[in-house]
Parts: C-alpha cells; structure tokens; sequence
C-alpha cells in the first residue's frame, strides 16, 4: 500500500501542479508580456513537454488507485466513500484530458505550425477553460484524498 500510495501522490502532485503552475504563473505573464506568435508558439512548446508528463500520470494513478482499491480495500464494496468520490473526480478529469489533448491541442499545434495565430488563440482559449475545470477540479480531489477518511 505505501509504494501505490506513494505513486498515486507523486502523480497526482505533478499533474496538478503543473497544472496549478501553468494558470497561476505562465498564462498571466505570457498574456500581460508576449505577442501572441510568440505567446501561442510559447504554450505548443510547453504542452509538448507537459502533456507526456500527464499522459504517464494518468496511467500511474489508475494503476496505483487500482492497486490500491482491489489490494488492500479488498474491492469496490470495501472502498471508502471518498475514495469513490475521488475515483469519479479523476476518471472525469481525466476524461476532460483526453478531450484536450485530441482536439483543441491537436488544433493548436496546426495552427502554430501553419502560422495561423487566429485560429491558434481560439483553441489556446479552450485549453485554457479546461485547464481551469481540470485544475479546480484536481485541487478538490487532492483534498478529499488528503482529508476525506478524516470526514465521517
């Protein structure tokens, strides 16, 4: 259970911080200082190296959460309440993810590569409100994960 866990969090940490990192820190200061060539060329870089990132965190929670569920839980039955809470927070997060990473990303990296900054801004703007769901949404599930067998 402490090596699942311990992945499960490292995961978690890495995929909602840098989540956490990429609205609070880089979106004001790139939109407040960057033209958008550059801006929009700036977030395709960035989301190149980030997404790989998240993409194995992805697989790392569910193969931790799992592990844990059907190991020391015993199963679904046995499972905590917040435990299921926390499953279905991710599995929409996730769900989320998967959407952005084939469409408006997908859009994004055409658009740069073609230099079409238009079209480029609008699918950025759509990552962005994803982003902003997947981050308030990754912030509630860590604290029901941290605190949830604490409620009764």
């Amino acid at each position: 259970m402490a090596i699942a866990l311990a992945l499960h969090v490292l995961a978690v940490v890495i995929w909602v911080g840098g989540m956490f990192f990429a609205y609070m820190a880089l979106r004001p200061i790139a939109a407040s200082q960057l033209d958008a060539p550059v801006r929009l060329s700036l977030w395709s870089g960035v989301f190149s190296k980030f997404f790989p990132w998240v993409i194995a965190s992805i697989v790392l929670i569910l193969i931790s959460g799992y592990w844990m569920i059907f190991g020391p839980y015993g199963g679904m039955k046995n499972t905590p309440v917040f435990v299921h809470i926390m499953q279905l927070l991710g599995l929409i997060m996730m769900a989320i993810f998967g959407h952005l990473f084939f469409a408006p990303y997908k859009r994004l990296k055409q658009a740069v590569a073609s230099q079409d900054w238009s079209t480029a801004g609008t699918q950025l703007n759509q990552i962005r409100m994803m982003i902003g769901i997947n981050l308030s949404l990754g912030l509630i599930t860590t604290v029901i994960g941290a605190a949830g067998k604490y409620w009764i």
